[in-house]
C-alpha cells in the first residue's frame, strides 16, 4: 500500500454531510484505506439555516489534514498525489456569486422552506414540482422578494459546486446534482429548454448564471496548484489530480449502493432522508411531495426528500450515555405500533407531512405503554414515518423497483433499523457491507470511474458505462443482507404513522 500511494494511485472522494465533513481514500480495488472527518453544524442566523465560506474552507482541510494524517500513520508515506478526486455534498441550497467571485447573501441551505411562492409559481409554470430546497426556487423567492443583490447575480452554484471551483476554477457540476438546481431533460442530459424558455421569458435571464453539466465520468478539470495549496495549506499535496463532476450527497448514495439502474432504488439515512428510484418509465402526474431529479448518467429519479431523520436521535443520545447500541437494541423489546408513544423530530419544517416549521414533540395516548423500549422504538420509526408518507404516493403512481438497498450510519446495529425501514415500506430492504460509508466512498468511486475514463480516452478504448463498473468491478461479489417486512412489522408501522398524523395535526 505504501508504493501504491507513493505512486500517486489512490483516489479521494470527500462529502459534506450535514453534521460531517468526511474524507475518504480508496485503493485499486475501491475498498477505504485512510479517512478523516471534521464535525460541524449549520447555524441559525435571522432565521436562515447557513454554513460559512469559512467554515467550509476550515471543514474541508481539517478533514483532508486528517485522512493525510491517518495515511502516515497507518502506511509512513506522505500524501502528495492523487489519481483522482471528487467533491460532493447536500444537495439544492443557494450560493449566488458576482461578477468578482463574492458571494452575495449567506449560503442558503437545502433546510431552509422560506421559497412556497417561488416553489409554488414554478412548478404551477413547469407543470412540474419544483420543491423549496432547489436552487431555482432560491433564486426565484429572491427576484419575488426584490432582494437587493439580485441584479448583482453573475453565477449560481451548491455546496459541492463551490467547493469543487475552488479546487479546479471550473464552474461545471455532475447531472445528479445538476438536477437540484434547475430540471434537466433526461433526452439531452442538461436543463430542460422548455421550462428553461418558460423560465426567463417571466423571470430573466438564467442558463448562463448556471454551471454547465457533466455526466459521471466525464474530466471536470484538474486540481490546480492554486487548489491543491487551498486544500492542503501545508504544501504537501500537488496538483493534477483529475477531478470528477462534482454530485450531490443522493448521486453519491446511489453509487454506494448500486442503485443507478431503472428500477432500482436506495434509502440514505443520516441527518435528512431520502428515497431515490430509478424510473423505468416517466410519471404519470407531479406532486410537491416528490421530486423528479436524476442519477450521476441522467436517468431520472423519483426522490421522496424529508428533511429530517437522525436529528432527534442524536439529541436524545447523551441523556443514555450515547450509548447507540443499547438504545437501539433495547427498541427491539418495544411493541410494533410503540405503544402508542409518538415521536415527532421536525428540527425544520418538513413539507412531506405538511409541516411548515420546526416541531420537536414526544407524545402518547391515554393509556399508553410509557416504556424505555417503546420510546426507544419510536424514535427510530420516527426517522422513517414520513418518507412513508411520500413513499406511498409512488406506490399508488404504480412506481416499483427490483430492489431497494439502504445506506448510512442508521444501519450499522445489523437488522433494526433495517427491519423496521422494511416494514414501514412494505418493501424488502438490502444493506451491504459498504451500507455505513455512505457517501464520501460513493463519490471516491466516482472519481475512480472519472479517472479510469480518462485513462480510456488516452489510450484510444472504449469507456464501460457507470452501471457495468460497478455492477462488474465495485460490487461484485460484495457481501449484502436482504430483509423483508413481517406482517407484524407492517401493521405496527400502519398503526404508528396513524397516531403520528394525528400528533402533528393535534
Amino acid at each position: 500500500m505504501k508504493k501504491f500511494i507513493e505512486s500517486g494511485k489512490a483516489v479521494m472522494g470527500i462529502e459534506f454531510g450535514s453534521t460531517r465533513i468526511k474524507a475518504v481514500l480508496i485503493d485499486e480495488k475501491y475498498q477505504v484505506v485512510a479517512q478523516g472527518a471534521h464535525d460541524w453544524e449549520n447555524q441559525l442566523v435571522d432565521g436562515v439555516w447557513s454554513y460559512s465560506l469559512e467554515a467550509i474552507e476550515a471543514g474541508v482541510r481539517d478533514a483532508y489534514a486528517k485522512c493525510a494524517a491517518d495515511v502516515e500513520a497507518k502506511y509512513g508515506v506522505k500524501l502528495t498525489k492523487l489519481a483522482a478526486l471528487g467533491i460532493s455534498g447536500m444537495m439544492h441550497g443557494y450560493l449566488p456569486f458576482d461578477a468578482a467571485g463574492k458571494l452575495l447573501t449567506p449560503f442558503r441551505t437545502w433546510r431552509n422552506v422560506m421559497t412556497a411562492q417561488a416553489a409554488a409559481e414554478l412548478s404551477e409554470l413547469f407543470k412540474f414540482n419544483v420543491p423549496q430546497r432547489w436552487s431555482v426556487a432560491h433564486y426565484t423567492q429572491a427576484i419575488l422578494n426584490k432582494e437587493p443583490h439580485v441584479p448583482a447575480v453573475r453565477w449560481l452554484t451548491t455546496l459541492a459546486g463551490y467547493v469543487h471551483y475552488r479546487l479546479t476554477g471550473e464552474n461545471v457540476m455532475g447531472v445528479g446534482e445538476a438536477s437540484g438546481m434547475f430540471p434537466i431533460d433526461p433526452a439531452t442530459g442538461t436543463y430542460n429548454a422548455r421550462m428553461m424558455k418558460a423560465f426567463e421569458a417571466k423571470y430573466g435571464p438564467l442558463e448562463s448564471k448556471l454551471p454547465a453539466v457533466l455526466k459521471a465520468g466525464e474530466k471536470a478539470g484538474v486540481l490546480t496548484d492554486r487548489g491543491a495549496a487551498w486544500l492542503d495549506p501545508t504544501g504537501t499535496l500537488q496538483a493534477g489530480a483529475v477531478m470528477a463532476p462534482p454530485e450531490g450527497d443522493a448521486g453519491t448514495g446511489m453509487v454506494a449502493t448500486n442503485a443507478v439502474a431503472p428500477k432500482t432504488g436506495n434509502v440514505s439515512a443520516g441527518t435528512s432522508i431520502f428515497a431515490m428510484l430509478v424510473l423505468e418509465n416517466a410519471m404519470k402526474g407531479y406532486y410537491p411531495e416528490i421530486d423528479v431529479v436524476t442519477t450521476p448518467t441522467g436517468h431520472e429519479v423519483a426522490m421522496v426528500h424529508c428533511n429530517n431523520c437522525t436529528n432527534e436521535i442524536n439529541a436524545w443520545m447523551p441523556l443514555f450515555g450515547n450509548d447507540y447500541r443499547r438504545f437501539f437494541q433495547a427498541s427491539l423489546q418495544g411493541a410494533p405500533d410503540c405503544g402508542g408513544v409518538v415521536v415527532v423530530p421536525f428540527l425544520s419544517g418538513e413539507p412531506v407531512a405538511g409541516v411548515a416549521d420546526a416541531m420537536l414533540r414526544v407524545v402518547r395516548k391515554p393509556g399508553a405503554d410509557f416504556t424505555f423500549e417503546n420510546f426507544a422504538r419510536a424514535q427510530i420509526y420516527s426517522a422513517f414515518v414520513s418518507l412513508k408518507l411520500g413513499m406511498d404516493i409512488l406506490s399508488r403512481e404504480g412506481v416499483t423497483v427490483d430492489s431497494l438497498m439502504g445506506h448510512g450510519g442508521i444501519f450499522k446495529d445489523k437488522g433494526i433499523a433495517q427491519q423496521y425501514l422494511a416494514d414501514a415500506l412494505k418493501t424488502s430492504v438490502t444493506c451491504m457491507t459498504t451500507a455505513t460509508e455512505g457517501g464520501p466512498w460513493g463519490m471516491a468511486v466516482l472519481a475512480a470511474f472519472a479517472a479510469r475514463n480518462e485513462a480510456c480516452k488516452m489510450k484510444n478504448v472504449n469507456c464501460v458505462e457507470l452501471e457495468a463498473f460497478l455492477a462488474k468491478e465495485v460490487f461484485a461479489g460484495a457481501a449484502s443482507e436482504t430483509l423483508a417486512p413481517t406482517v407484524e412489522g407492517m401493521a405496527g408501522f400502519d398503526r404508528y404513522a396513524a397516531n403520528f398524523k394525528e400528533a402533528i395535526h393535534a
